[in-house]
């Protein structure tokens, strides 16, 4: 039964935990009255059937006027729980439902309608039957009702932001054929400053333990919190790593020089030795 359960919509799981709430207040109200009938003989020869027939009513009037708890709710699923709202509209329609089945049960009886007799004895006597099980069945109905609409909403909200995640995927797809997502400047902490470096600026980054050392085309250097690793992937494709301690700007090479040991001389003379690991790299791209 479970396993039936759990495959069907959450918005007929819904109603058919309403619905089941409904049924077994009825017969639970049956069954009580019966007892108190037998119990203190009250009437001769009752059947359960008839205490069914005189109760049902009684709770279609507590269905109609939840449609009303039920319309509340779902206009306010999408706002803070306000539990002194939901309080009110509560005891509002109890009161009512133990007004009309009143109204309803004198217009049965043999007496003749008053408003004292109205109020005096049958709302009375409702109030005190109905009122406890009707609230318990509008609280119930409240709070099925308030996780139904809330998870319906973020279900929506969950849809909107899957497409917008989408649409957001396929726009980057169709910039990244027009752009790439390296950086064109390097932002370097200076005391309580930022210096601005363009790449194009740069001839060779050094590293320098924990840090690295950024050496420009205007004979400046400036130290940065990072690591050769971490520009390697921001840079571009003419930055190359040819050495375990240097990235060289490829654009500011002079020449490769294979004499004792490889090494790029740069536009300022600056020499950076090229590791044999990385030989085969430099050649490629001035290849």
């Amino acid at each position: 039964m479970f396993r039936f359960f759990s495959k069907i919509s959450p918005k007929k799981q819904h109603i058919a935990i309403i619905i089941l709430v409904f049924i077994m207040a009825i017969l639970f109200e049956t069954f009580q009255q019966l007892y108190y009938i037998k119990r203190f003989s009250l009437a001769q020869n009752v059947q359960f059937t008839e205490v069914l027939k005189s109760q049902s009513y009684k709770w279609l009037v507590w269905v109609a006027l939840s449609a009303f708890l039920i319309r509340f709710t779902k206009t306010k699923s999408s706002q803070n729980t306000n539990y002194f709202s939901y309080g009110i509209i509560i005891i509002g329609l109890v009161i009512l439902s133990v007004f009309i089945i009143s109204v309803i049960q004198i217009l049965l009886s043999d007496e003749a309608f008053s408003w004292s007799l109205l109020f005096g004895e049958y709302v009375t006597f409702f109030a005190f039957q109905k009122a406890p099980i009707y609230t318990l069945g509008y609280i119930a109905i409240a709070v099925i009702m308030h996780f139904y609409f809330t998870n319906e909403a973020l279900q929506i909200k969950v849809e909107e932001l899957s497409e917008l995640k989408k649409t957001n995927a396929n726009l980057y797809k169709e910039l990244s054929k027009h752009n790439d997502d390296n950086t064109t400047v390097l932002n370097i902490k200076i005391g309580n400053k930022r210096k601005i470096i363009p790449v194009t600026d740069i001839y060779w980054i050094e590293a320098d333990d924990y840090c690295v050392k950024v050496h420009t085309n205007k004979n400046t250097s400036y130290t940065m919190r990072s690591s050769l690793k971490a520009l390697n992937d921001k840079l571009s494709s003419n930055f190359l790593r040819v050495h375990r301690k240097a990235i060289v700007n490829m654009d500011m090479i002079k020449e490769l020089n294979f004499s004792n040991t490889p090494k790029l001389i740069l536009y300022n003379n600056i020499e950076i030795p090229v590791s044999k690991s990385n030989l085969k790299l430099v050649k490629n791209f001035i290849g």
